[in-house]
């Protein structure tokens, strides 16, 4: 990577996480390797489960590119998981079907000090990242990611995912000195964890904290902002080059506050954010990246087209990345996804 500044970047989304506005933005789908591609789940089938696919660097890097070579989007996401650093930092990481993920012990009622730390369960991870990175076109941009502490810190101490995570909010109620220890093991570890994706190959990355929404600002400012702006100052001390995107889905009106205080290079906006009103309200300059409602892109048809326009109108001042806000629906038509390149692209 070059050292920031030292511009022009050739890679369409790779200048627009720098700050160059396109003439059509650059295109890339959260969860775009995943089960709505007949290709990725004849892999998964294979393979017979998630974290068998996810540790297996040939078949990891497979998924990666597949929908590079169906689609032909601008940037290809590293497939992994976000739950691989409390899997690194000791935890058990099951995938039941069905189920979901499961974390154990759950650290509710379970010490973190009390885990062995297994740093070595992420190099499939890097090895994917080195493989992935010389099977890429030229022009396109390889992101990597990580969960950011709080989304992260949820799973680990209730052992799994919940729709308003209670038992981690009133964990961090009761004992904030003891979610703080784990929130900092997590951060430490995430800024090895990118710092090793970026060294591997990856030219930018995302820190995805999906359950941000969940938090009172003065819990949203101790551990969502707090610990990201961290992470991207580890990580930027180490790779200055290297844009991040942040991505708080669910902050809505704190959006202001989480780009101002975490400082990415670029941030992420869910459906559910107006984007007149974050073009209006986020710095001047700062990339932008989303954000289209998932569901839209699973109706098709004219609603499909009216989101894209919304989204695109709101963003023609600024360099702007066209994604989901969020991740998209398992039963997406692959036709519905052909229909929103061309218009995005046309």
């Amino acid at each position: 990577m070059e050292e920031r500044g030292a511009l022009p970047v050739t890679k369409p989304l790779l200048a627009t996480l720098h700050g160059q506005r396109q003439a059509r933005p650059p295109v890339w789908l959260m969860r775009q390797a995943g089960r709505y591609l007949p290709e990725y789940r004849a892999l998964r089938a294979e393979k017979g489960g998630f974290l068998a696919l996810a540790t297996d660097p040939v078949a990891a890097a497979e998924v990666t590119v597949q929908p590079i070579r169906r689609f032909g989007f601008d940037g290809a996401i590293l497939f992994s998981d976000i739950l691989m650093v409390p899997w690194a930092l000791g935890q058990d990481l099951t995938f039941g079907a069905g189920e979901g993920p499961r974390l154990a012990p759950a650290l509710a009622d379970h010490a973190l000090a009390a885990l062995d730390r297994v740093p070595a369960r992420l190099d499939p991870v890097y090895a994917t990242v080195a493989r992935v990175a010389g099977m890429l076109p030229a022009d396109t941009t390889f992101l990597g990611f990580a969960g950011s502490p709080w989304t992260v810190a949820t799973y680990m101490v209730a052992g799994q995912g919940s729709r308003d995570q209670e038992a981690t909010r009133r964990y961090a109620y009761a004992d904030p000195a003891a979610f703080g220890v784990i929130v900092g093991a997590i951060v430490a570890m995430t800024i090895e964890y990118l710092s090793a994706q970026i060294a591997a190959g990856v030219e930018a990355v995302q820190l995805f904290d999906s359950w941000a929404g969940s938090l009172s600002p003065e819990q949203f400012d101790r551990w969502v902002i707090a610990p990201n702006r961290a992470i991207v100052e580890g990580v930027r001390a180490r790779h200055p080059g290297t844009p991040i995107i942040g991505f708080p889905k669910g902050a809505g009106g704190k959006l202001p506050a989480y780009a101002a205080g975490v400082a990415p290079d670029a941030i992420g906006l869910d459906e559910t954010v107006d984007p007149a009103w974050a073009h209006a309200v986020l710095p001047a300059g700062m990339p932008v990246q989303g954000n289209l409602d998932p569901l839209a892109l699973l109706t098709g048809g004219e609603a499909l087209d009216r989101g894209i326009d919304r989204v695109l109108a709101a963003f023609g001042e600024r360099p702007h990345v066209f994604n989901l806000g969020h991740g998209i629906g398992q039963h997406t038509p692959i036709a519905h996804v052909e229909r929103l390149l061309a218009r995005v692209r046309g």
